[in-house]
């Protein structure tokens, strides 16, 4: 599982300079706009977002994600 780590200006997943970043759905990356809609794309988005969203009304606000998949599985 990766570590929650501060903002370098870089995103974390591709490693490119951006000002503007968001933290995955998958896992705590801190990552670009361009890396976060390949990310929306990816068959297990809504179920990570669910689960997301269970942990949180559940009281825990530190969900560390379901683990990033490979982007370019088809089936998750």
């Amino acid at each position: 599982m990766n570590q929650l780590r501060d903002w370098e200006g870089k995103c974390q997943r591709c490693c490119e300079p951006t000002d503007m970043h968001t933290m995955s759905m998958f896992d705590v990356t801190l990552i670009c706009m361009v890396c976060c809609e390949v990310e929306q794309r990816h068959p297990r988005y809504n179920q990570a977002r669910e689960a997301e969203a269970q942990a949180v009304t559940q009281g825990n606000t530190n969900f560390p994600g379901i683990g990033y998949p490979d982007p370019d599985a088809v089936d998750g």
